[in-house]
């Protein structure tokens, strides 16, 4: 089939399919080369080959030599480092999926196309669901450390923010209490798993310990960056940071492990916004009845 019987509207999915699976060559291979498991490197070396050969098909229909932006590879080379191949590799799958009208319509203008695509993705699923890695087998003791942190710190810093009103202060005490609880979570964290016969209770404690002293510091944060006085500036970024690495988390793991964002989030957002609540209001309470002044 010629370029000319092909629709315009066609032939611009086609190309942008080309240029996700040029891009997936790319991307594949350099998470090869990064990758120690040897079975995960055999399988992102395979996914990246059938990556090419997919880019073969749509080449030999547009005509045309496309190639991804540089900006977009070294974006997703730095998401491959930062968050893991598996969020990358998902997030791909998901981006180069042509949308079901442009596939129906694939089906009637390029049927042999289409049958290729179809079947490369099946075999290409198969690979993708047979990789390990091995941070997500850690998402349990990440979301341990990060839950605690958020629900014990964002309630002490709310309960203590509008009793001592001062910014190095409530850091002060957001620091103290942020890395007394740190290891004494990954201490709980490595008993606990050590209890259970856990081979890798150590790996699993510092996991624990690491997203826990990570939202301890973004969390404390906004109380260092502003003037002593501007306690409740503080205090409403360091909300909106809530918020953030709540959603950040779980848009994490709904990629990585496709599990449902919207619930996991407003679940998280609830219970830790709750107990800032309360804290807050114990805050007042204490202050008041104890007649303590902050100046």
């Amino acid at each position: 089939m010629t370029e000319k019987q092909i629709s315009k509207e066609l032939m611009k999915l086609v190309e942008k399919a080309q240029i996700d699976e040029e891009q997936g060559t790319i991307l594949y291979a350099f998470m090869a080369k990064r990758e120690k498991n040897e079975e995960n490197k055999k399988l992102l070396e395979q996914m990246s080959k059938d990556e090419a050969k997919h880019a073969a098909v749509w080449k030999n229909i547009t005509k045309k030599d496309l190639k991804p932006g540089k900006l977009s590879i070294i974006w997703f080379k730095i998401l491959t480092v930062v968050m893991g191949f598996t969020f990358v590799v998902k997030t791909m799958q998901k981006k180069e999926n042509l949308a079901q009208a442009g596939y129906e319509k694939m089906k009637q203008e390029l049927p042999e196309a289409a049958t290729i695509l179809e079947d490369e993705r099946r075999h290409e699923k198969e690979l993708y669901n047979m990789l390990d890695e091995e941070r997500l087998h850690y998402i349990g003791a990440m979301v341990l450390g990060l839950n605690d942190a958020l629900v014990e710190l964002t309630g002490a810093i709310a309960g203590v923010t509008f009793a001592l009103a001062n910014t190095r202060l409530v850091a002060l005490t957001g620091i103290i209490t942020g890395v007394s609880a740190t290891f004494s979570m990954a201490a709980s964290n490595y008993l606990a798993e050590r209890a259970d016969n856990n081979p890798k209770a150590l790996k699993s404690s510092i996991y624990t310990g690491m997203a826990y002293l990570i939202t301890v510091a973004l969390l404390v944060l906004p109380y260092l960056l502003f003037p002593s006085n501007m306690y409740v500036a503080a205090f409403t970024v360091m909300i909106i940071t809530v918020i953030l690495i709540i959603m950040f988390f779980n848009y994490y793991i709904s990629v990585a492990k496709e599990e449902p964002f919207l619930k996991n989030f407003v679940t998280m957002a609830v219970i830790s916004l709750s107990v800032a609540v309360i804290s807050y209001i114990i805050g007042i309470l204490a202050k008041e009845l104890l007649g303590i002044e902050t100046y």
